[in-house]
């Protein structure tokens, strides 16, 4: 399934059926966290931004020093929209508080409130992107104004209104930060809805991360799936294609908490097994171009079915792993699978559930198993 075909969810229409299904299902284990209340200054809460004691993660960026890095995707408000922020501020109207994570070496990641801090700090620089930053689009005392020409007691206005944050604290454990991944999916209700994938690579951003990507851009990878996916569904399939791979009998529903477990087990991409799996998927893609081609993970239409092309993967790797096959015989053994009613049922319904799941892996590798 990719992310042209959506389910009937007025409230979701960006999410697949998949995407959904993972994005609202119950954990199996909810992890309470220790979180405080803080009022900050807008100055200083700029100037904290300024000397990165408040840090914006970019999405998917690795960044070293910290621990959660990546939940945010770039910055998305139009200039309107940061114009009224501040014109808000200077009237002394109510603003949204924000959330910080809290790591161990006592910085504020910015969990929600990426475009209210970063409209903060380019308005007190004075451009945003290559231009002065001049409001704009607000009522006509205001109009022009920028940071510096701001009237002194305006600019007090500004510099002493309080924005209440409430920060939440983690270890950097795998257990701390599915905590965190839980608080952000819960707080993931801005105009376009996160994908899981999307949350889980900004949370476990790293090695792992990396690698995906560096097999999402795998040529003969890239000819079977198609185009690039913006919303990084073509690289969350390749994860769950790694995973499975490596830990299938370790399976159990939800979808989400089982990749979050592997990208944290693993996010270091170190292990033996993780780059064992990579390469064999790398050959997987050249066996599978050079014998039934795209539609080997599609279901007669244009979609990739990600329950099918990630039980042909493992069935296929797990094949590899033990002796080559040619892309003839591999062509046949995913025409009988695709022939089959029990691997039909088992890729269009229900499909993140452990017996289906378990179902569709144990039919492709018997089929490839069987291969000539």
């Amino acid at each position: 399934m990719t992310e042209e075909q959506t389910a009937d969810r007025p409230e979701f229409p960006e999410l697949t059926e998949d995407e959904f299904v993972d994005l609202t299902a119950a954990e199996p284990e909810a992890r309470s966290v220790q979180y405080a209340g803080q009022d900050f200054d807008v100055e200083g809460l700029v100037r904290r931004v300024r000397n990165r004691d408040i840090v914006v993660p970019q999405f998917g960026h690795n960044d070293p020093d910290i621990e959660s890095a990546g939940f945010q995707r770039g910055f998305v408000w139009r200039k309107s929209q940061m114009d009224r922020f501040i014109e808000s501020l200077l009237l002394g109207y109510p603003i949204p508080g924000v959330f910080f994570v809290r790591q161990s070496d006592r910085r504020y990641l910015v969990l929600d409130g990426q475009q209210r801090l970063l409209t903060l700090r380019d308005f007190y620089e004075g451009t945003h992107g290559s231009r002065v930053f001049s409001l704009a689009n607000v009522s006509k005392r205001f109009e022009g104004l920028t940071y510096k020409s701001l009237p002194d007691d305006l600019r007090r206005t500004l510099d002493n209104a309080f924005i209440q944050a409430t920060i939440v604290d983690t270890d950097g454990t795998p257990q701390s930060l599915e905590a965190v991944y839980q608080i952000f999916e819960r707080l993931n209700s801005g105009g376009t809805q996160l994908t899981p994938h999307e949350i889980r690579v900004a949370l476990y951003a790293g090695p792992l991360i990396e690698l995906l990507e560096r097999l999402n851009q795998d040529t003969n990878w890239r000819a079977l799936y198609g185009g690039k996916s913006s919303r990084a569904r073509d690289q969350e399939l390749i994860l769950r294609i790694i995973a499975l791979y490596c830990g299938a009998d370790r399976y159990a529903s939800p979808l989400k908490k089982f990749l979050n477990d592997f990208a944290g087990m693993h996010r270091d991409a170190t292990s033996e097994q993780v780059i064992a799996a990579s390469k064999l998927f790398a050959r997987a893609n050249a066996t599978i171009l050079a014998g039934p081609g795209p539609q080997a993970l599609r279901k007669g239409a244009r979609q990739v079915n990600a329950a099918q092309a990630e039980a042909i993967y493992v069935g296929l790797m797990r094949h590899l792993a033990q002796s080559e096959i040619t892309p003839e015989a591999a062509a046949a053994a995913i025409d009988g699978l695709k022939g089959s009613d029990d691997f039909e049922a088992s890729t269009s319904r229900a499909t993140a559930n452990e017996e289906p799941m378990a179902t569709r892996l144990r039919l492709a590798t018997e089929a490839f198993a069987d291969a000539a």
